[in-house]
């Protein structure tokens, strides 16, 4: 079996005008997340875990921000394309571990909604997807809210 592990990162500005969407979930909050997209941080990390354990470079790469035809996309739509990529590749899932660092709102009421869409775009169980949030106790621009930033680490494997 090939075991082949990769790691993900994104960041966004938080802005006022802009609906917050975050783990494919539509959060209630005053700002959102700016972007070419609707600017999912959290699934932007994820697909940048699951193409770098690929070897299928990155989010940018596939999904342009210069392209008109992702412009606004939900990005749940991305992470089903980055999921059959991997599977094209002859790989399956195995886990995805993914942490954002957010001032506002809390995170922890809405992780089993975001775990079952998450789970359902990968094609995986929701025991399969770890999501972890942490506060920048008011230091940077995390604290000041002015922006969210999302790890994530994937594991994904052949036979």
């Amino acid at each position: 079996m090939k075991v082949k592990v990769g790691f993900g990162y994104d960041i966004h500005q938080l802005t006022e005008d802009r609906e917050l969407w975050i783990g494919g979930i539509k959060l209630d909050h005053y700002k959102g997340l700016l972007g070419h997209s609707d600017a999912d941080v959290l699934i932007h990390a994820i697909c940048d875990a699951l193409l770098g354990a690929a070897n299928k470079r990155d989010i940018g790469y596939h999904f342009s921000n210069k392209d008109e035809r992702w412009k606004g996309i939900d990005s749940k739509i991305l992470l089903r394309e980055v999921t059959k990529i991997v599977k094209d590749a002859g790989y399956e899932i195995g886990n995805v571990d993914a942490t954002l660092s957010i001032e506002f709102p809390k995170i922890n009421p809405h992780v089993e909604k975001m775990q079952a869409c998450l789970a359902e775009c990968m094609g995986i169980s929701t025991e399969d997807v770890s999501i972890k949030a942490t506060t920048n106790e008011q230091l940077g621009y995390v604290g000041r809210e002015e922006g969210v930033n999302a790890y994530a680490v994937a594991l994904i494997y052949k036979n």
